[in-house]
């Protein structure tokens, strides 16, 4: 069990023996830190002696990259830390005198334990060793009044190499270095560096890339995050977070990180941003995967009269976890197909519904696969109320609306056997807003009435869970009456082709008909379990068995 929200780990062993280390170090940790921990090397710190330990610059070498790419590799066992290498002690080429005193470096989560992997046989509550830690953290980083320090043993077997996280060794890149470098070979570093990205729920990957930049950058980083047009063809582009949260978690963690450092955090509009323009940069950190991206930003300054930039490839972290239909390589992608299913904001209160029942709302637009999932959480045991069925019953002879709207519309939309002609109807509303808002005053409040008689007839047939299948949910305002929101998803352009071959109708009139509703995006932002039906039926079943397994345990806890 965590005991503390925040903590800072220094490692004091000597590089060469961390990286066979690292695994079991890091899952001592997590065993103590629950949301973020900072990482700060300080191989060959000697903590046993009586005088006050300093801070001493490490040389940023290829080994050094070699390590804080093991690290974050293997911090992805680890979720729910937010790991974080400082980068204070750690210099290119003119380091900065190291922190004391009288400059203590302000962190975003001011560490509650100090830890180190730095062993003594002295084990008792006043260990000279733990105090030496603590006044050392404190004279650092901003900690809290009340530090606790802990000295790590992680049970480690010197000749086992199998929990050593599975990382290539690492190679600068550098497009214009034609010697290959060694491990001890210093990294060359550079005035202005950028680095680009979407930097969704900022993942170990996006921390090794930043990680890399900050490394060579010696005054300014210049960071493009993916904005607008860039983020059209994103999987799952509804569950991206925001721009200005990308942004201000990415601005967090650079100044945690290096905050001597200038940071500029730009929007990213195009495939070149400030890259393939601005004249004062020197190097662009890039990826495997985005090598052949830094060549065309390089060709785009040629053309342009600016110099090439020096290319800094860094390594794909390999996804450990990979579930089906997800990357190989860690990636936010991955990150929002895990949030499927999952409860994104808290559940509404609704004391003026039965007590014993629980009311899911589910909508999506025309073409999401939403009938589909209905179908999947009847099986489960959710009782569905059908909102279409509903209407068809209000517009029938007997039906509550009939009357009103034979007298809003006229009698000529009544058929000969006198029932209320919907193609008539919809003919006269379509296209006119003010006519659509009548029939919608009319109709969506009794809908809703029918469909509160039906959970309340619902909760006297003992089901406890009811599902609200309506298109219209948010539009008519019903999730007034559901505990939560459920959106069915897929790609716009998916959808249209499903209303095509669903429903035989020209590409225009399914275009048409999806313009009419409201987007993807809005239906998210308002609601509390997404899914999607893009991949096989299988996938979707997965989902739905997931969302349902975790719907019962918010019921149960209540």
């Amino acid at each position: 069990m965590s005991a503390f929200r925040s903590g800072l780990l220094v490692l004091t062993s000597p590089l060469a023996a961390l990286t066979p280390r690292l695994a079991p170090i890091l899952t001592s940790a997590a065993r103590l830190v629950e949301q973020t921990l900072y990482v700060h090397l300080q191989p060959g710190l000697s903590l046993g002696g009586p005088a006050q330990p300093h801070s001493s610059h490490v040389q940023a070498t290829v080994e050094i990259i070699n390590l804080i790419t093991g690290l974050y590799a293997g911090a992805d066992a680890h979720r729910h830390l937010d790991i974080r290498v400082l980068l204070t002690n750690i210099c290119t080429k003119s380091p900065t005198p190291p922190p004391s005193l009288g400059s203590v470096q302000n962190l975003a989560h001011p560490p509650e334990v100090v830890l180190t992997d730095f062993q003594t046989l002295d084990g008792g509550q006043y260990n000279p060793v733990k105090q030496q830690l603590e006044r050392y953290a404190t004279s650092c980083y901003s900690c809290c009044p009340q530090l606790v320090s802990v000295l790590l043993y992680p049970e480690y077997n010197p000749g086992d190499t199998s929990t050593e996280p599975s990382v290539a060794p690492y190679s600068s890149g550098f497009s214009t270095s034609p010697v290959p470098k060694s491990p001890m070979h210093p990294l060359q570093g550079y005035n202005h560096v950028a680095v680009g990205g979407t930097f969704d729920h900022l993942h170990n990957a996006h921390k090794l890339l930043l990680t890399v930049s900050c490394l060579l950058a010696q005054k300014r980083l210049v960071v493009g995050v993916a904005d607008k047009d860039l983020l059209e063809n994103k999987v799952l582009r509804e569950l991206l977070q925001p721009y200005t949260d990308r942004v201000r978690h990415l601005s967090e963690f650079l100044v945690d990180m290096k905050p001597s450092l200038a940071f500029d955090i730009v929007p990213l509009l195009d495939h070149y941003g400030p890259a393939g323009t601005d004249p004062s940069l020197e190097c662009l950190v890039v990826s495997e995967e985005t090598y052949r991206g830094g060549l065309a930003v390089n060709s785009h300054r040629l053309e342009n009269g600016l110099g090439e930039l020096a290319l800094h490839q860094i390594l794909l972290l390999k996804n450990p976890d990979q579930k089906e239909n997800e990357e190989d390589k860690v990636s936010s992608s991955s990150f929002r197909q895990r949030l499927l299913g999952t409860l994104l904001r808290p559940p509404y209160k609704r004391p003026d519904l039965p007590s014993h029942v629980y009311v899911v709302g589910l909508t999506g637009i025309s073409g999401s696969g939403k009938t589909s999932v209905a179908l999947l959480l009847q099986d489960l045991g959710a009782k569905i109320i059908d909102s279409d069925k509903l209407g068809h019953q209000a517009y029938a002879p007997d039906g509550l609306a009939y009357q009103a709207v034979i007298k809003a519309f006229g009698t000529d939309i009544v058929s000969e056997d006198g029932t209320i002609n919907r193609k008539i109807l919809g003919s006269r509303v379509f296209g006119d807003k003010k006519q659509l808002k009548n029939l919608s005053d009319i109709v969506w409040p009794i809908i809703e009435q029918m469909g509160r008689e039906e959970i309340i007839k619902a909760a006297a047939e003992g089901k406890t869970i009811c599902v609200i299948d309506a298109a219209l949910l948010l539009e008519a305002g019903w999730n007034n009456m559901v505990h939560e929101v459920w959106t069915v998803i897929v790609p716009e352009t998916e959808a249209l082709q499903r209303i095509i071959k669903r429903d035989n109708v020209s590409e225009a009139m399914a275009l048409s008909r999806l313009q009419n509703q409201m987007n993807n995006q809005h239906r998210v932002d308002q609601s509390h379990v997404v899914l999607s039906t893009l991949w096989e039926p299988h996938i979707t079943r997965k989902q739905v068995e997931k969302a349902w397994t975790l719907l019962l345990e918010r019921i149960k806890s209540q």
